[in-house]
């Protein structure tokens, strides 16, 4: 997200969000925030009614116009041009959230919609999102088959006695992958069963998997908890997930 007129602004702002479109906002250029401070920047944040960036953050911002070598020229037509282009994004980002409201409430009428959401850690809204790409998961005999449409298919790399490590296969849709990922981290942090996998596979005495790898099992750990949960109209129990892998809770006990 760098600019020509504020060098070094996406080292403050490392991602796009809406803490950032309020900055641009409101200070678009390294003028209108080098002479403030950290404390008048966040106020003005607040008074707009705004989601605003922290203390540090700004202080960070504000080093970073003071010695800006950013071009100079043009600066109100460049003032003019970023306004505009946070208005066109203020409403996409709109447009984006009434289009989720209306997927979310379509969402419901499914019949397995109240129990996949009954997972801690799992929103309405990436529920709604995941059957968005997959329609109703009763229509799958088998969790393998969603799996396969993600991509998630593990594929191993072997020639002659040379056995070669397992990766996924990627051929799939991939914003299905991308939106099991996504779902990954909510559920290590706020779900104990999903944590449970993934500090087992993580850090196993025995071939510990890379983080990223452990995911990859939490992800098709998901598509199978969904595709249970759907065929059987349940809500989800943590105890029968783990009761079902024996090895982790024998090493849990451990």
């Amino acid at each position: 997200m760098d600019c020509p007129l504020f060098s070094g602004i996406s080292t403050a702002f490392k991602n796009f969000g809406k803490q950032e479109l309020t900055v641009l906002k409101l200070t678009p250029l390294p003028e209108d925030i080098k002479e403030a401070s950290a404390e008048e920047l966040v106020l003005k944040q607040k008074e707009a009614g705004a989601k605003y960036a922290g203390k540090p953050k700004m202080a960070k911002l504000i080093n970073l116009a003071r010695h800006s070598i950013g071009l100079t020229e043009g600066a109100q037509m460049a003032r003019l041009e970023i306004q505009s282009l946070v208005h066109q994004l203020e409403l996409l980002d709109a447009q984006l959230e009434e289009v989720t409201t209306q997927m979310v409430e379509q969402a419901r009428y499914l019949p397995e919609f109240e129990y996949l959401v009954s997972v801690k850690g799992i929103s309405e809204n990436t529920v709604s999102e995941l059957l968005a790409e997959t329609g109703s998961l009763q229509n799958y005999e088998h969790p393998r088959q969603i799996i396969k449409l993600a991509g998630l298919t593990l594929r191993e790399n072997s020639s002659g006695n040379h056995q070669g490590t397992k990766r996924i296969s990627k051929r799939g849709r991939r914003r299905l992958r991308a939106l099991l990922y996504k779902a990954i981290l909510p559920l290590i942090h706020n779900n104990e069963a999903f944590n449970s996998v993934y500090t087992y596979y993580h850090s196993r005495q025995y071939n510990p998997l890379k983080k990223k790898e452990a995911m990859v099992v939490l992800c098709r750990k998901l598509i199978q908890v969904f595709h249970g949960l759907s065929r059987n109209q349940a809500s989800f129990n943590p105890e029968r997930m783990l009761a079902d892998l024996s090895y982790i809770t024998e090493s849990r006990a451990a």
